[in-house]
């Protein structure tokens, strides 16, 4: 297995998680603008069965990487240690700073853009790289591979159905920005992870 593992992949992996927590803790822990997937389906289980997002996040993404290793195999195992091994810490690093952009509360419109613009350029380079840094990630990389369907519409089938399931105790309006913003990030993962990768020499 090994041997199969590129240094620079590593890199990308690590890369694109300091990318997304830097976005996640800056935009989307102030803007009141969220994701779907596996994040919203903890806070949806928490409102309405009473469910810790420790346990049930905990669940839910070790299901999605048991997946992905199932499907993908064992170098996704390795480079999705390293995405989330990198996001864990670059997040503990940033959440000890100020906010750079508290004002993007009362901007909305401009939340949206910028949560994924960071989302999408962070997830996509840790999945061009083969791994994932959250569960979300190994769903869509796993279900793509099988289906053979570009990841950015699992991305948008996964994030619309937890976020319409959210509008049973978000706003709407909320909600709309949260649309705009799982749409716009789950292209960006998409343009990026058609990049192709350096020739083996």
């Amino acid at each position: 297995m090994w041997k199969n593992i590129r240094l620079y992949r590593c890199v990308a992996a690590a890369l694109g998680s300091v990318i997304l927590a830097f976005g996640l803790y800056h935009v989307h822990s102030f803007a009141g603008v969220t994701e779907g997937g596996m994040l919203g389906m903890t806070l949806l289980l928490d409102h309405w069965l009473h469910l810790s997002p420790a346990v049930t996040g905990f669940v839910l993404n070790a299901v999605c990487f048991l997946f992905g290793w199932r499907v993908l195999g064992r170098e996704f195992v390795v480079y999705s240690v390293i995405a989330t091994a990198a996001f864990s810490g670059s997040y503990a690093l940033v959440e000890q700073m100020e906010p750079l952009w508290p004002q993007l509360y009362h901007l909305p419109l401009w939340a949206a853009v910028v949560g994924a613009a960071f989302v999408g350029v962070g997830a996509g380079i840790s999945v061009w790289a083969g791994g994932a840094s959250g569960g979300d990630d190994a769903l869509a990389m796993a279900v793509s591979h099988l289906t053979k369907r570009p990841i950015e519409q699992i991305y948008l089938i996964t994030d619309l159905v937890v976020l319409a399931l959210s509008l049973t105790y978000i706003p709407l309006s909320r909600i709309a920005w949260s649309v705009l913003t799982v749409v716009l990030s789950g292209q960006i993962v998409g343009l990026i992870q058609r990049i192709p990768h350096p020739k083996k020499k």
